[in-house]
C-alpha cells in the first residue's frame, strides 16, 4: 500500500498557481495500478481517496498506522465502487461480490478488509472514499439495481445526466459519507449544470470510462476567478468547499462523486448562474 498526502489550498492561492501546481494540489493521478493499492490522504475534511486493482493476490486494509489509530476503521467509514470487472470484498470474513458499478459501504469498527478480482487477467477496479465517522452503521452491499436513480438536465443543451445515489440516507445510511455515480448518455457533454457551491461539504470526483483519446475539462475556483483541469481516465479531482465544480467531456464518460462535511443534505447547495462565471 502507498499513501500520499495533500494539504489543501485557499482560494487566494490559486492566483499564483500554474498548471502543474493546480494539478499537484487538486488532482490525484495514476491511482489505478495493476496489483496495487494506492491511497491519498487529503486535509480537505480528512477524506482518503484511493484505488485498488488486485490481480494475482488480494490487497488488504487493516492497519491504522497511517491514520493514527490501531485499526484503519477504528474511527473511519468507507465506500468502495467497482468500476471494472467482477471482484469481491471480504469484510471481517464475510464475502461480498461486486459487479461493475456496485458499491460496498464498510462501517466504522471493521477489523480488516480484503479486495480481490474474480479474474486476475480482467481485474476489478475498486475506487475508494473513506472519511472520519462518529457513529456505527452496518456494512452493506448496494448493487447498481438498488441505488436510487434520478435524472437532471436537458438533452438539447448537452447536460442531461443520470445520477444514482448509493451511500445516502435514503438508500444506505452512513455517518458522514455520501457516494454515488453519474453517467452521461451518448451525445451529452456537461455534468453538474449549473455549477454550484456547497460550503458545508467538500467533494471528490473520479472520472472513468473515458476512451484513451478523450479528456474531461473540469472547472474549479471561485465563481469570479475560475481555473480548469484536464482529466484523463481514472483521474480524481479534489474539490474544496469553496470551489465551484462542473465539467465537459470530449467523449462519453461517467464519474463517481463522494462528499463529506457538516451534513448529508444533497440539496444544500448554492447554484451559480453560468453567466456569473469569470
Amino acid at each position: 500500500m502507498s499513501l500520499e498526502v495533500r494539504y489543501g489550498a485557499s482560494p487566494a492561492q490559486i492566483d499564483g498557481m500554474g498548471t502543474d501546481d493546480l494539478r499537484a494540489e487538486f488532482m490525484v493521478e495514476a491511482l489505478f495500478q495493476p496489483g496495487q493499492l494506492r491511497l491519498c490522504y487529503t486535509h480537505l475534511d480528512r477524506m482518503i481517496v484511493g484505488a485498488a486493482m488486485p490481480t494475482a493476490a488480494p490487497v488488504e486494509i487493516a492497519s491504522g498506522a497511517d491514520v493514527g489509530t490501531p485499526g484503519f476503521f477504528d474511527a473511519r467509514e468507507m465506500g468502495i465502487a467497482n468500476l471494472g470487472q467482477p471482484g469481491w470484498a471480504e469484510v471481517d470474513g464475510a464475502r461480498f461480490a461486486l459487479g461493475n458499478r456496485d458499491v460496498l459501504y464498510v462501517g466504522r469498527g471493521t477489523g480488516s478488509l480484503k479486495l480481490g478480482s474474480d479474474d486476475s487477467e480482467a481485474p476489478a477496479r475498486f475506487y475508494i472514499n473513506s472519511v472520519p465517522a462518529g457513529a456505527d452503521h452496518p456494512t452493506r452491499l448496494i448493487p447498481r439495481a438498488e441505488a436510487t436513480g434520478v435524472t437532471f438536465g436537458d438533452k438539447d443543451r448537452g447536460n442531461f445526466r443520470e445520477l444514482r445515489m448509493y451511500i445516502h440516507p435514503e438508500v444506505a445510511p452512513s455517518c458522514l459519507l455520501l457516494m454515488g455515480i453519474t453517467d452521461l448518455p451518448q451525445g451529452q457533454v456537461w455534468n453538474t449544470q449549473p455549477p454550484h457551491l456547497h460550503e458545508r461539504r467538500m467533494e471528490a470526483y473520479c472520472y472513468f470510462d473515458l476512451a484513451p483519446e478523450d479528456r474531461v475539462f473540469h472547472f474549479m475556483g471561485r465563481p469570479d476567478n475560475t481555473r480548469h483541469l484536464v482529466i484523463q481516465n481514472g483521474d480524481v479531482v479534489l474539490s474544496p468547499a469553496w470551489s465551484i465544480h462542473m465539467g465537459a467531456g470530449t467523449g462519453p464518460y461517467g464519474f463517481v462523486w463522494g462528499m463529506t462535511g457538516e451534513n448529508q443534505a444533497y440539496g444544500d447547495v448554492e447554484p451559480i448562474p453560468v453567466s456569473a462565471l469569470r
